[in-house]
């Protein structure tokens, strides 16, 4: 088996020009595993686009924040599964072809979808309505797990050697266009029966509309020939009997596998995730920007922002695919946090400006204080230090913790020069414990608005043109470290275990570091208080992909990969 370090350089890393050219036909099938690819990208997708009211239905027995943390643990809970879906339809696809694997992750992956839109609330159903929406997303990660590999390496094995960048940076188009294409039928659907009645049942409209995109979708991948290179290598009897062994049990390969991991993908998920999905939730959840216009502007900076997936694609067949990725994760780590305060301060100018002149401070003991993450609605936070801080937090109030200076016991939020204290509402309570945590509750909700925290971003003080201009910026990241992936991952492996060994680095990277990214940073937003806080966790993995990758990660870009069966 070969691997890049032991190659025959005269054969791998000639850079000539390509032995074969494209014909009409398969440049057809390229188009056609594009478009399937982008319609199974809209099926994963819906389910994070609807996050806020999926909440709602499906888990209304929780609190707000343990609502939106729980379905954003569901919406992980399909990244979660994808390596294992990398490992089965990449076995699958390295013995059988990857032709009948795009068939069978197309249909799991349509059917799944369409159930969500007819499963039954929590109102209906109890807790089985919670349970089977996880296990229908869990299937969706399956099938996504056994389709990213088979499109790349597909789109890849029929590309000229000297372009091999440019051709499958379309397939790394169908995510943000799955993306896009969600958004703009949500937006249309809410448009068309008016909110209240989406919220109501409207939203389960774009999942339907996911079964005729199934029909299209198999359709589209029955018409699709077998790849050149595995069918040669196929007629010749050379596909791999063990491509599970092959690729994992030998360290030759394994090693190639690890880098792949933590030299590229691991980095470019956050990034990835960063840019699309954290970036609509903190617009929706911490700024508390309305639906509508939150996803118009992601809409906008995803339109602006696609075609950098084929320039930089484009420009890895030229000057390489590693500098132009990790380039990417450095300007991401550099970047992130003062993009992220521009959000606030266009996005949300009256939040930042009561941050700025009423900064909240929660003075209390430390051990009288629970961390405030509670995914699975157990636990029950009582004390004055955790109603003063779930108070906060379900109002997008950043703020910092103090220890009293004389050691007290008592709690005290304060907002600039004002302050609100537990002790006296005991007292006005006549120490009425139960009856001064609601008063406690109250009067910190009454000081909220009075420092000048708005409940809602006010739509005429929202800079629009703004929030765009920033969300392209983290877009254009995306597009660095997305456009060129494929190709450096197809151009890493051998085509008898490819599809195996590029599938599982890749659904690692994106199903454990992306996929579980909005929920951990939310996570680390609640226990820490800062709104900023949960962007520290794309910002050191990024960082760590910029190390890796530099020191270890070998350029593939002149690999011959016709010459590697």
């Amino acid at each position: 088996m070969n691997s890049v370090a032991g190659e025959n350089p005269a054969v791998s890393r000639n850079s000539g020009a390509d032995p074969r050219s494209m014909s009409r036909e398969e440049r057809k099938v390229i188009f056609a595993s594009s478009l399937g690819t982008v319609f199974e990208w809209y099926d994963f997708y819906l389910y994070g686009t609807l996050a806020t009211i999926i909440a709602k239905q499906y888990f209304a027995p929780l609190t707000p924040t343990a609502q939106f943390i729980m379905t954003l643990l569901a919406f992980a809970a399909g990244f979660a599964v994808r390596p294992f879906g990398a490992i089965f339809f990449g076995r699958l696809g390295d013995i059988v072809g990857r032709k009948y694997t795009f068939l069978i992750t197309i249909m799991i992956m349509g059917l799944s979808t369409f159930l969500v839109g007819i499963l039954p609330s929590y109102a209906t159903w109890g807790v089985a309505a919670p349970v089977i929406l996880i296990s229908l997303r869990l299937l969706q990660g399956l099938a996504l797990g056994g389709e990213y590999g088979g499109a790349a390496t597909y789109v890849a094995e029929h590309a000229p050697r000297n372009r091999r960048g440019a051709f499958t940076s379309w397939i790394q188009t169908t995510a943000t266009v799955g993306l896009l294409l969600s958004l703009v039928i949500v937006v249309v659907t809410r448009e068309t029966l008016g909110t209240d009645v989406f919220n109501d049942w409207g939203w389960r409209i774009p999942f339907w509309v996911s079964f005729l995109l199934l029909l299209v979708s198999v359709w589209i991948r029955l018409s699709l020939a077998e790849s050149p290179a595995f069918k040669r290598m196929k007629e010749q009897g050379r596909t791999s009997k063990a491509p599970l062994t092959e690729s994992f049990g030998r360290w030759r390969n394994l090693k190639f596998v690890l880098l792949a991991l933590f030299g590229a993908t691991a980095g470019q998920a956050v990034v990835w995730y960063t840019g699309q999905f954290y970036a609509l939730f903190f617009l929706t959840k911490t700024l508390q920007i309305d639906g509508l216009t939150a996803n118009v502007v992601i809409g906008a900076s995803l339109i602006l922002g696609t075609p950098g997936f084929i320039l930089f694609g484009y420009l890895s067949d030229r000057v390489g695919r590693k500098m132009i990725i990790l380039v990417g994760c450095l300007l991401a780590a550099l970047t992130y946090i003062p993009l992220f305060h521009l959000l606030a301060h266009y996005g949300n100018p009256a939040l930042e400006a009561a941050q700025s002149k009423s900064p909240a401070v929660v003075i209390a003991r430390p051990e009288t204080c629970a961390v405030q993450f509670n995914p699975v609605g157990t636990a029950t936070f009582t004390t004055p230090c955790d109603v003063a801080k779930s108070t906060l937090a379900n109002s997008s109030v950043s703020y910092s913790n103090e220890s009293p200076a004389n050691g007290a016991a008592t709690v005290v939020v304060r907002f600039g020069d004002a302050a609100v204290a537990y002790a006296d509402i005991l007292a006005a309570n006549d120490n009425d414990q139960a009856k001064a945590g609601v008063a406690f509750k109250k009067a910190i909700s009454n000081a909220i608005t009075a420092a000048g925290y708005p409940a809602k971003a006010d739509p005429a003080q929202i800079n629009e043109p703004m929030l765009v201009l920033i969300l392209t910026i983290l877009v254009l990241y995306v597009t660095m470290v997305y456009g060129p992936i494929a190709a450096l991952l197809v151009e890493l492996f051998p085509t008898r275990i490819r599809y195996t060994s590029m599938s599982l680095p890749y659904h690692i990277g994106n199903g454990w570091f992306g996929g579980f990214l909005p929920a951990t940073s939310f996570a680390i937003v609640a226990a820490t208080g800062n709104i900023y806080a949960g962007l520290w966790y794309p910002i050191i993995v990024a960082t760590m992909t910029f190390v890796v990758g530099m020191v270890f990660l070998p350029e593939t870009k002149d690999i011959d990969i016709y010459a590697r069966d």
